[in-house]
């Protein structure tokens, strides 16, 4: 790592799951461990505007920059250095994969929750949503009617991207997308936000759906392994996080059209086979523009083919397992 892990992460690689302690940390501030990779942090006093934050990193077990930050924040917390003024749930997602360094061990996590995880039973993720989605509902529902629910689950991506840090906004049936939350995204400075467009088997969805939280996918730059991480590229995210647990989020311009661009899902590309074949270069970002006309995958006798030169790929990954997503076809949106 390019700092040491605190207690905190330490106790999550060991897997200790024999004994979930309560850790007293300094201003008054209480750990308590409800899972081997669940801890939830309690201030000292109540806060007239009450706030429930939930923070997942390590949903990828590759993906370990994100982990990384919010360790750093939980190091702080328990020195006093970060003040902390509000309830505060922080999710490694998934230890034994950050121990190998894998993205998952036999299925993709965050293509396992909203129940999802019921029609993988054998999967070791499996059980690990069920978790997750416990842990999630037990901490949302303590939360008093007027109190605020978010969630940010910090992720990075497998490949670079036209924009290197996005955010993806969860489908929201009938609530409409929120400005504040909008404005906050641009003060982590996040380049691009995709809207989603029906409903997914993500942690954000699930906690957005299920609990009505404001909740995001944030996309903050490449996987590397543990070691590898210029954690200054992520001193936007790690600033704002470290602003919104202290209570210290400056006042914040309204949110206003074209602060970023905004994006839709317009359908996903899915591997239906093992024939499947993703007609784009091993290496192409995030957010390339796809020709008008292009043919961008085929599974037999299915074909995608690109339509009106405005579209662009996403998380393109053809070596998922057939029946799973591989790739997102989006396209510009306004609200």
């Amino acid at each position: 790592m390019t700092t040491q892990p605190s207690r905190f992460l330490q106790h999550v690689l060991q897997a200790n799951t024999t004994t979930l302690p309560e850790w007293q940390l300094a201003a008054g501030v209480t750990a308590r461990w409800h899972a081997a990779n669940v801890v939830e942090l309690f201030p000292a006093g109540q806060h007239s505007k009450p706030a429930f934050i939930l923070l997942s990193c390590g949903i990828h077990g590759n993906e370990t920059a994100p982990i990384e930050v919010i360790d750093a924040m939980l190091a702080d917390i328990a020195s006093g250095t970060l003040p902390l003024h509000h309830r505060l749930l922080v999710a490694f997602g998934n230890p034994k994969a950050m121990q190998q360094g894998e993205r998952y061990l036999d299925y993709d996590l965050n293509r396992l929750f909203n129940g999802a995880h019921q029609q993988q039973p054998d999967a070791q993720e499996a059980a690990c949503a069920a978790l997750l989605e416990q842990e999630a509902g037990r901490f949302f529902a303590q939360a008093p009617s007027h109190a605020l629910r978010l969630h940010y689950d910090l992720h990075t991506a497998i490949r670079g991207s036209v924009y290197e840090k996005f955010a993806i906004y969860p489908f929201l049936h009938q609530r409409a997308h929120d400005p504040a939350q909008l404005a906050w995204l641009k003060h982590c400075g996040i380049e691009a936000v995709l809207l989603h467009s029906k409903p997914a088997n993500t942690f954000s969805y699930y906690t957005s759906h299920a609990y009505q939280a404001h909740a995001f996918t944030l996309e903050l730059g490449k996987a590397r392994p543990f070691g590898h991480n210029d954690l200054s590229r992520f001193a936007g995210i790690d600033q704002a996080l470290r602003q919104l647990v202290s209570d210290t989020t400056p006042p914040l311009a309204d949110y206003q059209p074209g602060d970023y661009p905004l994006f839709r899902a317009k359908y996903d590309l899915i591997k239906h086979s093992e024939a499947f074949r993703l007609h784009l270069d091993a290496q192409v970002e995030n957010f390339t523009a796809l020709p008008d006309g292009f043919l961008i995958a085929e599974d037999g006798a299915e074909r995608y083919v690109a339509d009106g030169g405005a579209e662009r790929i996403l998380f393109p990954n053809p070596g998922v397992k057939p029946g799973l997503r591989a790739g997102i076809v989006v396209e510009p949106a306004t609200l």
